[in-house]
């Protein structure tokens, strides 16, 4: 068994075990959320080393969907929608988004790219403030957990909590097995050199836009999660600084490593959380730590880790 299995299975045994020593486990469902974002985001930035500007689009819409969905089904049909059905549909939403705006992107590269997917993201925010059914600055409200395979009522927060750490594991997982698939050897070829992947026969346009649309799938899969469990949904997560966030998320954590993400993810939601009441204060502190862990931790916090634990591995196998 691996060193990451290994982790893997250890953090999977604290995370079952973490809603029985808290009050309410509202905040980790969030956390969660926010770390399938930043390792989808993960996927695109560190494997294939596409730097998108505009994630909170995928993240934001498809919360809108899932939560405009799962509101009004029950109007439309007379039967209430199972919350992992509207979860999906916000995440076919975000798989379907992601291919129109990476079509247009990947015909570009470097900062163009990046602004290309800015300059969609804003679009996406701008038709958020203005279609009907979003209701402006007042958002979705009310958005309903329902009951899961008509089975377990959702509106019990330990319940809630098993379900989103079931839907967090399984995109983390889906994430791993990409990256160690030879879909994922040809995204980090692409990364390294370009030229060479084209040279060696790949079609690198197409492998960038699959890259692209399973990462946006899976930022929309983690937007729409996160609307259900808050059952709110308004235009901050469509906001620019959200893309911000995640990138934020992805380099502190560490670009390009399995678990850098979700640890990112966590160190930043808790900086919000906490800091919430120093008001413009959050701003500064979160400058101060990027400022920190980039002069500190260059490769980022698990990736610091990750080195000295394969430096002193090479330094023991030498001896």
């Amino acid at each position: 068994m691996t060193r990451d299995i290994k982790i893997m299975w250890i953090v999977l045994a604290a995370l079952c075990v973490a809603p029985f020593m808290l009050n309410s486990p509202l905040f980790l469902m969030e956390v969660l959320c926010y770390a399938l974002f930043a390792c989808a985001f993960n996927l695109l930035l560190g494997y294939a080393g596409l730097l998108s500007f505009g994630h909170a689009a995928f993240f934001g819409s498809a919360g809108y969907i899932a939560g405009y969905v799962l509101i009004n089904f029950k109007s439309w049909t007379g039967v209430a929608l199972d919350p992992l059905l509207g979860i999906l549909v916000g995440t076919a939403f975000s798989a379907v988004l992601g291919y129109l705006f990476g079509s247009l992107a990947i015909r570009r590269a470097g900062i163009y790219f990046s602004m290309i997917t800015l300059g969609l993201a804003e679009i996406i925010a701008y038709l958020a403030n203005q279609l009907p059914f979003t209701n402006g600055e007042n958002g979705l409200v009310g958005i309903p957990r329902g009951t899961l395979f008509g089975l377990l009522d959702l509106s019990n927060e330990k319940a809630m909590y098993f379900f989103v750490l079931a839907i967090f594991a399984f995109g983390f997982w889906l994430v791993y097995r990409t990256v160690h698939s030879p879909f994922g050897q040809i995204l980090k070829a692409i990364r390294e050199n370009e030229s060479r992947a084209i040279s060696l026969g790949y079609n690198v346009q197409k492998f960038k836009l699959m890259a692209f649309v399973l990462s946006a799938a899976l930022s929309g899969t983690a937007g729409a999660t996160k609307s259900v469990v808050m059952g709110i949904q308004g235009l901050t997560d469509v906001h620019w600084h959200v893309s911000g966030d995640v990138i934020l998320m992805t380099l502190l954590g560490g670009l390009g490593t399995i678990f850098g993400p979700a640890v990112g993810a966590a160190i930043i939601s808790s900086l919000h959380h906490f800091s919430s009441a120093l008001e413009g204060w959050v701003t500064v502190i979160l400058g101060v730590t990027f400022i920190f862990c980039v002069l500190v931790f260059r490769r980022g916090v698990v990736g610091e880790i990750s080195a000295f634990f394969k430096s002193r591995d090479k330094s023991e196998s030498n001896a």
